[in-house]
C-alpha cells in the first residue's frame, strides 16, 4: 500500500504553474474530469469539505485518509461489503449497482504526535 496525499484542483494547479505558467484552473478540472472517466484518479472526500483526487489502484479498492494529515492509503473491498449489499437489496427492495467507501481516522504518525 502506498501512502499518499489527496490533492485537490486548486492545489494541483498551484503545482503544475511552476511548470506551466498558463495552466488555467478550468482546464485542471476538465483533465481531472476526463482522468476519472478513464479510472486513473478518483475522487475522493476530505476532511475539509473540499474533494481531493488520488491515483487509482488495481482492482476494488477504497481509501483510508488520516483526519489530520491528509495522508491516504488504499485498502482491498473485501467480501463482507457484498454481504452487506445483499442484506440491503433485500431489506429495501433497491438493486445496488455502486458504492463508495471511505474511511477517515488517525494515521501511525499523527497518532504519535498526539500521544
Amino acid at each position: 500500500m502506498d501512502a499518499q496525499t489527496s490533492l485537490s484542483p486548486q492545489d494541483i494547479w498551484e503545482q503544475a504553474r511552476s511548470v506551466h505558467r498558463g495552466l488555467g484552473l478550468v482546464t485542471v478540472y476538465r483533465t481531472l474530469d476526463v482522468l476519472s472517466q478513464m479510472d486513473l484518479v478518483r475522487r475522493v472526500h476530505r476532511e475539509d469539505g473540499c474533494h481531493g483526487y488520488l491515483p487509482t489502484s488495481p482492482g476494488h479498492r477504497h481509501a483510508l485518509i488520516c483526519r489530520h494529515c491528509g495522508q491516504a492509503v488504499d485498502f482491498a473491498g473485501g467480501d463482507d461489503l457484498e454481504g452487506m449489499i445483499t442484506t440491503i437489496e433485500t431489506e429495501t427492495g433497491y438493486r445496488v449497482d455502486g458504492h463508495l467507501l471511505q474511511l477517515f481516522g488517525l494515521c501511525p504518525g499523527c497518532r504519535q504526535l498526539q500521544g
